[in-house]
């Protein structure tokens, strides 16, 4: 009887695993603790954003992405050092109100400036400057609510619709930022409408050398706005 209760016990014993050794167990224990530090495993963060909200000339029709200016924009701030990201939201045939509607879906909590460059098809369409005026301010504020800085890129009437309506025209973009504190580009193709060469036989949509051009007045206004988040 002792031999074959020896045999059911040896039977009933060799389909269990054995015990798992301490150190495994301490290898897990440190593993979990390990997972719970903070900081340990997390993804980057995301960096900050610059919106470029914009029409035709902002996308960069008639021109490779890389020479559009929001990408040369982009090429300066990354060669002054600063962890900053420029997004080309240009859209061909944006007005002032469309890119009104299109604004929520773009300020995201990373976007910390806002470039609103629209209001040429609202002049090239006639449309009301007090509608052009309307939407743009309710952009720059729309922005602002949400904690982002807005640099306003103003633009100008052709001069085939009237002195009355020209002039009206121009006054949207001044009076915007005078009523939000908004920073002021008062004319986005200074220096660059009106020259041929630096235009496409369009005579609107500025060649890769009027890009450079519309870069270097972003750039600058833009700058003391990059060094005002950084050293928040």
């Amino acid at each position: 009887w002792l031999a074959v209760a020896m045999l059911m016990v040896a039977a009933a014993c060799g389909g269990s695993k054995p015990p798992e050794p301490a150190a495994t167990q301490a290898q897990v224990a440190a593993a979990d603790s390990k997972k719970k530090q903070p900081g340990l495993d997390t993804e980057p963060a995301a960096r900050p954003k610059v919106v470029i909200l914009g029409d035709s000339i902002t996308a960069g029709l008639g021109v490779l992405q890389v020479d559009a200016y929001p990408a040369l924009v982009q090429a300066d701030i990354d060669a002054e050092g600063y962890n900053i990201e420029v997004v080309n939201a240009g859209e061909s045939g944006d007005t002032s109100a469309t890119a009104l509607r299109r604004l929520d879906g773009l300020l995201d909590p990373n976007v910390k400036i806002l470039i609103l460059a629209v209001g040429g098809n609202d002049a090239l369409r006639g449309i009301p400057p007090s509608s052009t005026y309307e939407n743009v301010l309710a952009a720059v504020k729309k922005a602002q609510a949400k904690g982002v800085d807005v640099l306003v890129a103003g633009m100008q009437a052709p001069p085939n619709l009237g002195e009355d309506y020209t002039v009206a025209f121009q006054r949207v973009f001044p009076k915007v930022t005078r009523e939000t504190s908004a920073v002021l580009l008062p004319f986005l193709l200074e220096g660059v409408a009106g020259h041929p060469e630096l235009n496409q036989d369009d005579g609107i949509h500025p060649t890769p050398e009027g890009h450079k051009r519309i870069a270097a007045l972003v750039y600058e206004k833009l700058k003391p706005m990059l060094d005002d988040l950084v050293n928040r």
